[in-house]
């Protein structure tokens, strides 16, 4: 029977894991007491021999040994081999229960999709659901114990009312060397086959969604028969049975009472009891001892599957809902709701609690906003506010590009002057405060400005603008788009500040 403790542990409360330890059935004594006595049993065997039998020469001895296995069980990774052997058998675990083939799904298919009220309808309906739970009946006696001593013989499931006797002959007819648990579902597909010709599946689009879920229903008991198949590795296996059992074996010499080999030299304490040691077994074995229980969910161990239980269950649902709840319906009336927006359940005075509490509506619902009204104001993007530099961006913009040309910084710093502003004397500071001027960079920034100033005064006016100057009066539409591009470009020494072509000049 599986030990089930949910209830115990559904509020989490003082001592609540505690009461748990008191537990026999399922608990960890009842599956490790009797590698803990034997353990037990050969450390106190090994102390009394170490005390008294044996001479100072022969403990002198025994000192080094045990001294030299002490340090051998630092050695072996007992938590990284064990917690990931047991991790893997943990999924495997929970995975083989999810295989186990459960009817709901299909039932409900089967009751919604073959009509017919009379005689034959309903066999077309139970008989369908039966060779179903025929199939997860063969594929089970395989792998689980339970079942097999359950239905030990093909008898036994003809008695049991999973096949009739002429079923059992055409099953034992068909001759396979293989596992032979998937028969009933090709009896299922062709049965399906013949209502739809005979009209109790009306189309193929429910005959294809009943054959959809019996290929998943069959595609469980084929994940079952696989994992009793595959196993995890064997080696696996013994290396971390190996591993534990030498690391004790170990700990049994090596975590004795030691006199000290010297006269004067100070010892340990003589704890009687290894504490210590026997807390490190119990954990280690058992660690071990659940991956033991667990690798195969399907035998008779407190905690394996209830499959004898799945069984009766799952006949029991699927002929009530194929049979007795078709087409039987209760009344389709008004809910309690009807007139009204918003529903609103009652509560019992036990959980009259849970009304005042207050509806989650987001993590930021509840947050102020600031009390200054202009700081909630839209503001609206404008070409004169200066732009604000990150300080991350800042130091990008702080290093010179080599891209960027003298000239073209010139040019740029007069496109916006607010960028730098002229000091007292008329002279303009440094775009970079922190670093020291270079007296001949900013003589050539300053003659190349005044020759681009003279330049630009000596060319005429000419209607049409252009970045660069002006526009060319013979220049075309499709040039104007040209010298645009060229401007807009990244910037570059070849392409930022750019003149126009000498043609375009007048």
């Amino acid at each position: 029977m599986t030990i089930s403790y949910t209830l115990k542990v559904a509020n989490s409360r003082f001592g609540g894991f505690s009461k748990l330890l008191f537990r026999w059935k399922g608990s960890i004594y009842k599956l490790l007491y009797k590698e803990f006595i034997v353990f037990v049993v050969l450390y106190a065997l090994l102390s009394l021999i170490y005390r008294q039998l044996l001479t100072e020469e022969q403990k002198r001895l025994y000192t080094k040994v045990a001294q030299y296995c002490n340090r051998s069980t630092d050695l072996i990774p007992m938590s990284f081999v064990l917690g990931f052997y047991v991790t893997l058998i943990v999924n495997r675990w929970w995975a083989q229960y999810t295989s186990i083939p459960l009817p709901d799904q299909l039932m409900c298919v089967i009751s919604s999709n073959v009509h017919g009220k009379d005689e034959r309808g309903r066999i077309l309906r139970r008989t369908l659901i039966r060779y179903a739970n025929l199939s997860a009946v063969l594929i089970l006696r395989s792998v689980s114990t339970r079942v097999l001593k359950r239905f030990p013989t093909m008898d036994h499931v003809v008695e049991a009312g999973f096949m009739t006797q002429d079923e059992c002959k055409k099953f034992e007819s068909l001759h396979s060397d293989f596992n032979k648990y998937w028969i009933p579902c090709v009896w299922f597909t062709n049965l399906a086959a013949q209502a739809r010709r005979d009209g109790r599946i009306r189309d193929d689009v429910a005959l294809r969604l009943l054959m959809d879920e019996l290929n998943l229903y069959r595609a469980k008991c084929s994940m079952l028969f696989h994992y009793d198949w595959i196993s995890i590795p064997l080696v696996y296996t013994q290396v971390v049975t190996i591993a534990v059992y030498s690391f004790f074996a170990f700990c049994l010499i090596g975590r004795q009472f030691l006199e000290p080999l010297e006269p004067g030299q100070e010892g340990d304490l003589d704890m009687y009891v290894p504490l210590s040691t026997l807390l490190q077994f119990f954990f280690y074995a058992g660690w071990l001892k659940v991956a033991e229980q667990i690798i195969n969910p399907f035998g008779e161990d407190d905690d394996d599957f209830e499959t004898n239980k799945l069984i009766d269950r799952n006949l029991q649902v699927s002929l009530l809902s194929v049979d007795d709840m078709y087409q039987n319906l209760p009344p389709a009336v008004k809910d309690k709701y009807w007139n009204e927006s918003t529903a609103q359940p009652p509560y019992t005075m036990a959980t009259a609690a849970e009304t005042l509490k207050p509806s989650f509506l987001g993590s930021t619902f509840d947050m102020r906003m600031c009390e200054d009204a202009e700081q909630s104001q839209p503001a609206e993007a404008s070409p004169s506010l200066p732009r604000i530099q990150t300080p991350l961006l800042s130091r990008f913009f702080a290093a010179a590009s080599p891209a960027i040309s003298i000239k073209n910084f010139g040019r740029g710093s007069r496109g916006h002057p607010h960028l730098r502003r002229p000091r007292a004397d008329g002279s303009f500071p440094s775009p970079y405060p922190n670093r020291s001027e270079d007296p001949e960079s900013v003589a050539r920034i300053e003659e190349e400005e005044t020759e681009d100033e003279e330049r630009r005064a000596s060319e005429p006016t000419m209607p049409g603008s252009c970045p660069g100057g002006t526009w060319p009066p013979e220049a075309s539409e499709t040039q104007r788009k040209d010298l645009l591009l060229i401007q807009v470009k990244a910037p570059s020494s070849d392409s930022i500040g750019a003149d126009p072509p000498e043609s375009w000049k007048p």
